[in-house]
């Protein structure tokens, strides 16, 4: 599996059985997926949300996928598109490419190398993180999925780490709720819920005392 989490994923499949296989095998690499079934619905989505990677079908009922991926690049949007298809030609790969698809995969397909093509978009969709992040005596590696307070090795839960991620590359400054949530939930997420105040909770206390991850009231979160 890859090691590039923290991503926000956007799979569009009109087969439910597929589109949530390929959810769930993402989400197992700490990403948040969102699945919508149609082409309409994605493009609808992509409005509302910041995607670093659209995982397409081409074969799209309502607006057909080649559409879908005209719209994008049209756009400028950062996202990056790998497009799926049943069509295994040589023509239909390079048409998808024409349409401005960062990658092609076709049907059927190994899981391993969908994530594996996924992590390289997502590394090629936002400048690139240094190496290891470090604050106030902690030691987070993005790759290896480690993290240290003061020597000491901390486990997290995967949320747990994409929340630590996100305050330290804040670099001091808050961080909203809605921007935990929006990196590292997906759609399904209750905004009003408990979720980032209990996983905020979980994670001083894993990183010990003196406590480092302050609340700033009706602002968020920081690491100063």
């Amino acid at each position: 599996m890859s090691h590039d989490g923290g991503m926000r994923i956007l799979v569009v499949e009109d087969e439910p059985l597929l589109a949530d296989a390929v959810a769930t095998w993402l989400r197992g690499d700490a990403h948040a997926v969102d699945v919508v079934h149609d082409g309409g619905a994605a493009l609808e989505r992509v409005d509302v949300h910041d995607h670093d990677v659209v995982v397409l079908d081409r074969d799209l009922p309502v607006v057909h996928g080649d559409e879908v991926c005209r719209t994008l690049v049209a756009s400028d949007s950062p996202v990056r598109v790998l497009m799926l298809t049943a069509a295994a030609e040589i023509d239909d790969r390079v048409a998808g490419l024409a349409l401005g698809a960062d990658d092609y995969l076709p049907k059927p397909f190994a899981f391993r190398e969908l994530s594996a093509r996924v992590g390289a978009l997502g590394r090629r969709s936002r400048p690139a993180a240094p190496p290891v992040l470090q604050r106030a005596g902690i030691r987070l590696d993005p790759h290896r999925r480690e993290v240290y307070r003061d020597g000491r090795y901390v486990p997290l839960s995967r949320k747990e780490f994409a929340v630590l991620v996100e305050l330290l590359r804040a670099d001091g400054a808050a961080v909203s709720a809605e921007h935990l949530l929006e990196k590292a939930w997906d759609e399904h997420a209750d905004p009003f819920s408990h979720a980032i105040r209990m996983t905020i909770l979980k994670l001083r206390r894993k990183l010990g005392d003196p406590p480092v991850v302050l609340t700033e009231p009706g602002v968020g979160y920081r690491i100063p």
